[in-house]
């Protein structure tokens, strides 16, 4: 019977629109939007109850300090910032340390990438073993020589195991990983002593494209020179 049903044309409800006389309201209101409506109504409500329950139980000798330390601006409470408490001399030499840091970390980087290289070249280039082999007669000699030749011809990969094959790769990997570090590293550490050198006293402008003598990804800028007294 329900596949009956479904063949006959069922007659489509549709909702009633708003009134000509009462266009001015906007559209008309259903009953999902009253419930959707009444929700946030009740929220607020709730919200603001427990406002004022919490008012109601302040405890008027109550402190911490995020009184002093806040301000209301277009009224929220905001944080003072704590960049301010610090002068120009201390913040150059938080960037002094901060470049120091880099430094150390960079110079580490590249010894272990040379380490790392040194290894993976000398297990690339490790010479074949060499046997001693003594025979009685030249027969003997011979067959000896033939049995040596046929296994120099066998390929490298077929001796090698596949745990040092993965081991291998996981090396290269690693390898490459850490000379990607250590361009960002580098990179960091130019940026940084940049702006360092940018925060010194003097006049300074930018160059422009066609004065850079050896053209740079990054910007260039030129010192005015002072008389020294």
């Amino acid at each position: 019977m329900s596949s009956l049903k479904n063949c006959f044309h069922s007659r489509a409800h549709k909702e009633r629109s708003q009134p000509q006389w009462r266009k001015k309201f906007g559209i008309l209101e259903k009953h999902k939007d009253y419930v959707e409506r009444a929700r946030a109504f009740h929220k607020k409500e709730d919200i603001i109850r427990k406002l004022k329950e919490k008012a109601s139980f302040r405890n008027p000798d109550e402190f911490y300090f995020k009184m002093i330390k806040t301000k209301m601006v277009d009224g929220v409470h905001r944080i003072e910032s704590d960049a301010k408490q610090y002068t120009q001399e201390e913040l150059a030499l938080m960037k002094t340390q901060d470049i120091g840091y880099l430094f150390q970390k960079i110079q580490s980087e590249k010894k272990k990438i040379e380490k790392l290289s040194s290894m993976l070249h000398s297990l690339d280039n490790q010479l074949p073993n060499k046997h001693v082999y003594f025979a009685e007669d030249r027969e003997e000699a011979k067959e000896i020589q033939l049995q040596s030749s046929q296994e120099k011809k066998l390929p490298i990969s077929v001796q090698v195991p596949d745990t040092i094959k993965r081991k291998t790769a996981v090396s290269y990997r690693e390898l490459e990983a850490r000379k990607k570090r250590l361009n960002d590293l580098e990179k960091l550490h130019s940026e940084m002593t940049l702006q360092k050198e940018l925060q010194k006293s003097g006049r300074k402008r930018k160059l422009r494209e066609d004065e850079i003598v050896c053209p740079t990804t990054g910007p260039v800028y030129k010192w005015r020179a002072e008389r020294k007294r």
